[in-house]
């Protein structure tokens, strides 16, 4: 880990805390905009369900949000990193093949989640204006906020973040103050911090347990909170959350205890179509600012959600989850990064989800249904770190039981959302994940069939072939990618590439290899000669993080290795060497295609066939690699799977006459 990371993991600052604030707690701070809406719903309030509710809500902040979160699961850091995947490179070290099933589908339910919150938090805060236009069509505003969102990515968010600290902090204050003002009225509700209260609703109440699918939507931001760890650090959560839980848990008392005053009303009696406990705890005068605090935080939320899920296909990438595509960076800011095609995949769906659901009240069947599948699969990772790091089996044991025993009860509830509108993130979720395992599979498929020689075999003709002035020269350095981890090993179709698909000829061959580590940020090169001036292979080990520059990395390890008296790169061209001038580089990268000789089954088929269409739509090798593609040349090499055995022909003489 770098010094800078280091010491912003380890690092508690006024300065740190608040811009925590800003990014870290969008999705959970904007809870309170729907939850007790949802908890209550059409019915006529109920004191019993209000209590109860509001009693499953402070328990699940504390055990869900404080004790598996911010307590255990942010100490399963990667280098200073969280999220699903980072979580998963960690694990993987332990050689259980299996585990690649709950991140791959973990990872998808969290970007599933990118598509929904957005959505229902901008909608469920612009929904406020209906307060003075019941008759308002808010779904245009509703897109419009979002489309101007999306549309100010590509720029970078340093200006934007400089916004979102003090905006969060005034967002907090708000909660925790209009939960107050009402809370004074009413002490009963702290009643609810009594578990009994949230165990009546569960076990005694017809309808309680479903309201456990409701209740979830208090802590769906919890997952989000542990992959941004990176960008505030370990300590700055930990202290920022307590601040943060105590003005959520004001806010949902401070509901309570006005919902519990209008006993046996409905909320659109209270508040006309769209009545709202966040809204109808404020004073007529507050609302109009109260309505533009809350919008702001929900596009605070979201912004946040959709860094995520950049950072999250960037890691996907990497650990070959997903296929290869564009990556800007807007700002020098480290990790901040801008995916054109996920962000307009992202626009395209959250508008589809406003326009299909149209109102806040009927995303929130939609929402949590994801993101309760991606917790129980950080749940089960968490079990592998533990067993990791050898802690004894009756410490994590009871504790990750428990765990997957209350996911479990959220998943049931949530169930009952399916018919009513989860069955969208469910259908995202699924999507999400059929491109991640074919794309894996597929890899692996790949890998499998790639054959390896001994480069030793090879040393004598590349280094005669070198001299060799019958053969045009190709390159003064001709330059190749490869996948062998062995620095004695070469893939076979490299070798065929140099000496029989036209002869290439070149002063100085390179072998290049990219090495991604199971750290975030890390930039280590090693070099290896193989054949005295004639054949050096470059190592890059590369954080999983770390963007793939070679044009820019290759150029500064050949400076380190002139400077050294290693490499002589000037050109062997008489005249041009005379002069110093830096020999021509050639990049030669193998694109694989699917033979027709290979003999399929039914199930390889479908995954390589689905994989070579989907590398069409994905970013081409040369810029995936960050090669200048006018120095590179790509060579088409057939793919082959299980070739068929030996064909018996049979000679036909000519007859003798």
């Amino acid at each position: 880990m770098s010094a800078q990371h280091h010491g912003l993991h380890n690092k508690l600052t006024f300065a740190g805390l608040l811009i925590t604030l800003g990014i870290i707690y969008g999705d959970i701070g904007t809870s309170p905009l729907y939850v007790m809406k949802a908890i209550i719903g059409e019915h006529a309030i109920n004191r019993d369900i209000v209590l109860g509710g509001i009693s499953c809500i402070f328990w699940t902040l504390t055990l869900q949000t404080t004790l598996k979160y911010v307590i255990i699961t942010l100490s399963a850091d990667n280098h200073g990193e969280g999220g699903i995947f980072a979580l998963y490179a960690l694990v993987k070290r332990t050689k259980v093949k299996w585990l690649i099933v709950p991140a791959i589908i973990g990872g998808s339910a969290l970007l599933a989640d990118g598509i929904i919150t957005p959505p229902i938090s901008v909608s469920s805060a612009v929904e406020g204006i209906r307060t003075f236009y019941p008759g308002l069509n808010t779904v245009p505003i509703v897109i419009g906020i979002l489309v101007i969102l999306f549309i100010i990515q590509q720029f970078g968010t340093k200006l934007v973040g400089k916004f979102f600290a003090p905006m969060m902090l005034i967002w907090f204050g708000m909660l925790g103050v209009l939960g107050i003002i009402q809370i004074v009225g009413n002490f009963e509700v702290f009643k609810a911090l009594n578990p009994y209260y949230a165990y009546e609703l569960l076990m005694i109440h017809p309808d309680g347990f479903y309201v456990l699918g409701f209740v979830f939507l208090c802590t769906t931001g919890a997952e989000a909170l542990y992959s941004d760890m990176g960008h505030c650090g370990r300590k700055n959560i930990r202290i920022s959350w307590i601040f943060v839980k105590a003005t959520l848990v004001l806010n949902y008392f401070g509901q309570a205890a006005y919902l519990i005053q209008h006993e046996g009303q409905t909320l659109q009696a209270l508040g006309g179509d769209f009545g709202n406990p966040f809204y109808l705890v404020m004073a007529d005068w507050f609302k109009p600012f109260g309505i533009v605090i809350a919008t702001m935080a929900a596009v605070i939320a979201s912004q946040a959600l959709i860094s995520g899920s950049f950072t999250l296909i960037n890691e996907a990438m990497r650990l070959s989850f997903w296929p290869k595509v564009k990556i800007k960076y807007p700002t020098e800011l480290k990790g901040q990064l801008y995916i054109p095609s996920i962000n307009w995949l992202l626009l395209f769906g959250c508008i589809g989800v406003v326009l299909h659901f149209k109102e806040s009240k009927n995303m929130e069947a939609a929402y949590g249904l994801a993101i309760v599948l991606c917790m129980i699969m950080t749940t089960i990772l968490l079990n592998y770190y533990m067993i990791m790091k050898r802690l004894p089996w009756y410490i994590f044991s009871p504790i990750i039981t428990i765990y997957l025993a209350i996911e479990g009860g959220f998943l049931v509830a949530n169930l009952d959302k399916f018919p009513h509108g989860g069955y969208v993130s469910l259908f995202i979720t699924c999507i999400l994940i059929g491109v991640m395992a074919t794309w894996n599979k597929a890899k692996k498929i790949s890998k499998n069939y790639t054959k390896f020689v001994k480069i030793e075999e090879y040393k004598k003709v590349l280094a005669e072939l070198s001299v060799d002035l019958s053969i045009p020269k190709y390159a003064t350095h001709l330059v190749y990618m490869t996948n062998a981890n062995r620095t004695d090993e070469i893939e076979e179709k490299v070798m065929i590439s140099i000496l029989q698909k036209r002869p290439k000829r070149a002063d100085i061959y390179w072998l290049v290899h990219v090495n991604i580590l199971n750290e975030p940020y890390k930039r280590e090169y090693k070099v290896t000669e193989i054949i005295k001036d004639d054949l050096f292979r470059i190592d890059f080990n590369l954080g999983f993080r770390e963007p793939t520059r070679i044009s820019m990395m290759f150029k500064e390890v050949l400076r380190d290795m002139v400077q050294k008296g290693e490499v002589d790169v000037t050109s062997r061209y008489e005249s041009l060497n005379r002069n110093n001038i830096v020999g021509d580089f050639k990049f030669v990268l193998s694109e694989k295609f699917l033979s027709n000789e290979s003999d399929l089954g039914f199930d390889e088929k479908v995954i390589m066939n689905t994989y070579f269409a989907m590398k069409k739509f994905s970013l081409s090798e040369e810029k995936a690699f960050g090669l200048d593609s006018s120095s590179v040349k790509v060579e088409k090499f057939p793919l082959l799977l299980h070739p068929p055995e030996k064909m018996e022909l049979t000679r036909v003489y000519k007859n003798k006459e």
